[in-house]
């Protein structure tokens, strides 16, 4: 597990978590939900959970992103690799303006959301990037303030 600064657990935080579906959930990287949350939730406790998808998931994952809690938002699609970024980064920054909010995380690999991390940092949130080794973008890596490697 890499990290790129040492947490230490202080006061309980509100963290923001979103997934990027399609990115994150594929067969070749096995990520296992519980797990993804556990490693989150170290940093405190999750009071928003989305995952982002397009309507071609399948109905066998959108049925274990509800049974493990989590939201999942169906956005659609014209094409089956139509991206989800403008969604989950709209719902993140949203979530970046709730002063509840103290930290976001999110799950990718991908550095379009860099402008959504800088501008949790700018509002004062620590922001988490949990994600996969293969192809993970280093820009990102290097702007999280906390990473998490599954």
């Amino acid at each position: 597990m890499y990290k790129s600064k040492t947490y230490r657990r202080g006061e309980e935080s509100n963290v923001a978590l979103f997934i990027d579906g399609p990115n994150m959930l594929r067969k070749e990287f096995m990520i296992d939900l519980r797990e993804l949350k556990k490693r989150v939730r170290k940093y405190g406790r999750i009071v928003i959970a989305k995952v982002f998808l397009n309507q071609f998931a399948p109905k066998k994952l959108i049925e274990a992103i509800i049974n493990e809690g989590l939201e999942p938002v169906v956005v659609l699609a014209e094409e089956e690799d139509t991206d989800i970024d403008v969604s989950l980064a709209v719902s993140a920054m949203e979530s970046i303006l709730i002063k509840d909010v103290n930290m976001i995380a999110i799950a990718t690999r991908d550095a379009d959301y860099l402008p959504v991390v800088q501008k949790a940092k700018e509002y004062g949130k620590k922001v988490i990037v949990v994600a996969a080794e293969s192809a993970f973008s280093s820009s990102l890596k290097n702007s999280a303030d906390f990473v998490e490697i599954l």
